[in-house]
């Protein structure tokens, strides 16, 4: 059984994507920096539906504690087979007269550093199986160039250049590297939100309709499958036409 590791699971985007994976077969390792219980729910249902899962901590954006992870993954699941970079923080509205470097440097640390952590960790288990996934959550905000969210637009436009960097560089090693961009999901974070609340939004959606995490995991399990074998370096934006590239 493949294992799949998706950073940030415990809630949100990462937990859907988690769900879906282990409904494909994959046995997930669903990752969490802080909410220790959320992670273990998920778990729970997976289990009930009959999958595979574990809970690890671990904050991917520190060296040490990605590489414990993955060590730990290895010694429960097996090696990682299937990586999937969700794992996100604070995306504070900034405008550029009070932006700071250290606005800039939260960003990176978490869709610069941490999947460049993530990959190195699981890098030489891929290469020795010869085949490899690693699907990235990007946004549709790097191109929608949203007022206030630089630092956030510039860290999602870099993900999106190390993705087409790694496909070219790890294609030979049969490793894919492919991106995620989904438009505006409502999770957790997001709080409750009324009809009215996306109604300004989902007017200039073709689809008519506010995205699902569901959604954007459903296109993650696609890059991950078989089917995908032949797809890399690519951006699959799931946002129901709202943007188009």
């Amino acid at each position: 059984m493949t294992v799949a590791l998706v950073s940030g699971a415990s809630r949100g985007l990462g937990a859907a994507i988690a769900r879906r994976l282990a409904a494909d077969g994959f046995a997930v390792a669903v990752n969490y920096a802080a909410g220790r219980e959320r992670a273990e729910r998920v778990v729970a249902d997976i289990r009930s539906a009959g999958g595979t899962a574990e809970a690890f901590g671990a904050d991917v954006t520190d060296e040490a504690a990605v590489q414990d992870l993955v060590e730990r993954i290895r010694a429960a699941l097996g090696p990682v087979g299937v990586l999937v970079a969700n794992a996100t923080g604070p995306q504070p509205e900034i405008p550029v007269d009070r932006l700071g470097w250290r606005d800039h440097l939260d960003q990176l640390e978490f869709f610069v550093k941490s999947p460049t952590l993530l990959l190195q960790a699981v890098l030489a288990d891929m290469r020795a199986a010869g085949n490899g996934r690693f699907v990235q959550i990007g946004s549709d905000a790097f191109e929608r160039a949203m007022p206030g969210m630089s630092a956030y637009n510039a860290a999602k436009g870099a993900q999106w250049g190390l993705t087409r960097t790694w496909a070219r560089e790890l294609g030979g090693d049969g490793i894919t590297v492919n991106l995620v961009a989904p438009g505006w999901v409502p999770v957790e974070r997001h709080g409750d939100l009324t009809d009215a609340d996306t109604a300004g939004y989902v007017s200039e959606v073709p689809m008519g309709r506010i995205g699902r995490p569901e959604d954007v995991a459903a296109a993650v399990s696609y890059l991950a499958s078989d089917a995908a074998g032949f797809v890399t370096g690519q951006r699959i934006t799931v946002n129901g036409g709202h943007n188009m590239d």
